[in-house]
């Protein structure tokens, strides 16, 4: 991608100086997903989780890690000290920021053309363990979005496993992740979020996993909104940069995950899409720049 000298945004909050302890009790729940393979999941959720959070808990052995998501039943404590890192570390946060800058520029320019205002999601880079208003988020649950706060949360060690354990590697595919979780805010903002935690009120768990699929086949378009504008408009997109995002979205789909977890697939139990399903709507977006286009309710 063609990122470097661009802009970044002052929505970057830098936490990775800051170190969360305890709080690593029981309580409220996140997001359900893979009844399939942990039957005795069967959360609300609070927060909107990428497919990437499960499959980090999964393939890194840290079931506890994918559970945190959660109100702490005890307190924390937090302190501070010098952000310490590699030059690579480094540049990948100056990546964040720039990445996180393009999609407020791509998403201000379509929520005003929609005649709405688009409130900027803040982005906390973190290490290890974070708090939320979903409550105590840890690395091992990867990238999420918290509705409550209005705030995407990456530890940035996720990308290591994107690109070592999911295969998918470049930093398209590193930008895929983050436009996803920005998907979510946008949803958020377009009363999306709110819409889908009423109608699951009361249904199945399998009519619930179908609401919960369709939000982040969304969110996976409005991903390819925003590339579509990032390569159109702006020009970041290089040869091959599209190929690395569509590998990520096929790496993180609930059939490629539950067959490499358990060997089989059940479809009931999908909460994200399958590898097809992601790849479509993520070209869905990327073909078309329109939000009407990623309408994945109908």
């Amino acid at each position: 991608m063609r990122w470097k000298g661009r802009k970044s945004s002052s929505n970057l909050n830098d936490q990775r100086n800051m170190r969360v302890s305890g709080g690593g009790g029981a309580g409220g729940g996140m997001l359900r997903f893979l009844p399939v393979v942990f039957k005795f999941l069967g959360f609300k959720g609070t927060a909107v989780v990428a497919a990437g959070v499960i499959a980090y808990g999964l393939f890194t052995g840290n079931l506890g890690g994918v559970l945190g998501l959660q109100q702490p039943s005890g307190q924390t404590k937090t302190s501070s000290g010098p952000i310490k890192q590699s030059a690579e570390e480094q540049e990948l946060a100056q990546f964040v920021g720039v990445i996180l800058a393009d999609t407020e520029e791509t998403w201000q320019k379509i929520f005003s053309q929609q005649g709405k205002t688009y409130k900027e999601p803040k982005l906390i880079l973190f290490r290890d363990k974070v708090n939320s208003a979903c409550g105590l988020g840890q690395a091992a649950m990867g990238p999420f979005y918290c509705p409550g706060d209005q705030q995407v949360y990456i530890d940035l060690g996720f990308y290591d496993q994107l690109k070592n354990k999911f295969k998918a590697p470049g930093d398209f595919a590193q930008a895929y992740v983050i436009a996803h979780e920005v998907g979510h805010h946008v949803q958020t903002l377009l009363g999306v979020s709110a819409s889908v935690r009423k109608a699951k009120s009361g249904l199945s768990k399998t009519e619930a996993n179908k609401l919960s699929v369709k939000q982040e086949l969304q969110a996976d378009c409005f991903a390819g909104m925003w590339a579509y504008h990032a390569g159109n408009v702006r020009n970041m997109l290089e040869e091959g940069d599209v190929e690395e995002g569509l590998r990520a979205a096929s790496a993180i789909g609930d059939d490629t995950l539950q067959r490499q977890a358990t060997g089989t697939v059940s479809p009931d139990s999908f909460t994200h899409g399958s590898a097809e399903q992601r790849v479509k709507w993520f070209k869905v977006g990327l073909s078309s720049g329109q939000l009407n286009a990623c309408d994945t309710f109908k």
